[in-house]
C-alpha cells in the first residue's frame, strides 16, 4: 500500500509533536554513503531548537516537502543544511521548520548507531570534513560498484 507523502508526513510530525519517536526508512540518495535509499532506516525524535548543532541531522520542511539533511552551519535560528552526498547544493531554513532528529541510525541488518555516540559524531566530522572532490570521486566510485 503506497500513502502519499503529505499524509505520512502529517502524522510522523503529529507523532513527534506528542513526544514519541519514530522510526521511517530512508528514501533517496542525498544522505550517501551513511543512509541507502530503502535499505536504511532512522528513529526520528523531537528536539529543541536551542540544542540544534552542526553535525545533527535532522527532518526539516523545506518548499512544501519534507527533506532529511545534515546542519552545516548554524547562524542564530537560522539553519543551513546538505546532503551528505550533495557536494554543491544547500538549504536554508529556520530552526521553526525542523520537525525532528535523527537520533539512530539502523542499517539493513538491524545494527543501530546511536548519532549521539562519540564513534558517529567522530565518522561523520571525518566525512564532512573531506574535501567535496573527494567525496564526490569516493561516492561515484560506490555508485559505480552498485553500493547505492
Amino acid at each position: 500500500m503506497t500513502i502519499g507523502n503529505d499524509i505520512f508526513f502529517a502524522q510522523v510530525e503529529e507523532l513527534i509533536a506528542e513526544g514519541r519517536d519514530v522510526v521511517i526508512r530512508v528514501k533517496g540518495h542525498s544522505m550517501r554513503p551513511f543512509m541507502r535509499s530503502d535499505r536504511t532506516s532512522v528513529r526520528l525524535s523531537p528536539c529543541y531548537a536551542q540544542r540544534l548543532q552542526k553535525g545533527d541531522i535532522v527532518l526539516f520542511r523545506h518548499h512544501g516537502h519534507h527533506v532529511m539533511h545534515r546542519i552545516t552551519a548554524r547562524d542564530g535560528e537560522r539553519l543551513t543544511l546538505a546532503g551528505d552526498g550533495n557536494y554543491r547544493k544547500v538549504e536554508h531554513c529556520t530552526t521553526a521548520d525542523v520537525v525532528a532528529m535523527v537520533s539512530c541510525i539502523i542499517d539493513s541488518k538491524g545494527r543501530s548507531t546511536e548519532c549521539g555516540s562519540r564513534r558517529w559524531r567522530t565518522v561523520s566530522a571525518i566525512w564532512t570534513a573531506t574535501p567535496p572532490l573527494i567525496r564526490r570521486c569516493i561516492l561515484g566510485a560506490m555508485w559505480r560498484l552498485g553500493i547505492r
